[in-house]
């Protein structure tokens, strides 16, 4: 800031401490600002996300992590329009781990929503079924199918016996040790 200055402000010590004081508070404002922006957006959101919440309609779980409470957001976002297999997938991608594939059963008023990236039942699926719940038709059934890791798919290239010698996680890596 000195460069704008007349140059008689150059040895000045007073105007020093005022430039200073002022580039500190300069560095306060700019941060504030850039933490504000960072709130008009979901994935980068802290604090703004109960606004978020209110203006989706979505009540707000005390203690609930925030990429949780993001995903239900994002799912909200993209759960507008005509529903469709791609609506449905779209929303339910906003989920950590929650790539599906959905099949259309139309003769049993009905679809299968399935899992393709998780074995087991995927984090946050409580909030994943309230969306989709959410914007399917009234008069159609939603079927969840999961993966899961077989024993017989094993069975083919070890015995029961190497199997029972191996952690439980050396086949299914997101088992939390």
């Amino acid at each position: 800031m000195k460069g704008y200055l007349p140059r008689y402000y150059e040895t000045s010590r007073i105007m020093d401490g005022i430039l200073q004081a002022q580039g500190a508070e300069l560095d306060l404002v700019r941060v504030s600002l850039e933490e504000t922006l960072a709130q008009f957006f979901v994935g980068s959101a802290t604090w703004g996300l109960d606004a978020w919440e209110a203006e989706l309609g979505i009540a707000p779980v005390p203690g609930k992590p925030d990429d949780q409470r993001r995903s239900v957001i994002n799912a909200k976002l993209r759960g507008v329009g005509t529903v469709t297999v791609e609506l449905i997938e779209s929303v339910a991608s906003a989920y950590s781990r929650g790539a599906v594939e959905v099949t259309q059963q139309p003769a049993a008023y009905q679809f299968t929503v399935r899992f393709v990236d998780a074995l087991g039942t995927p984090p946050n699926l409580g909030d994943l079924k309230a969306a989709i719940d959410e914007i399917k038709p009234a008069h159609l059934q939603v079927v969840y199918q999961y993966k899961y890791f077989l024993l017989n798919q094993l069975h083919q290239t070890m015995t029961i016996n190497q199997i029972q010698t191996r952690k439980m996680t050396d086949f299914a890596p997101f088992i939390p040790v």
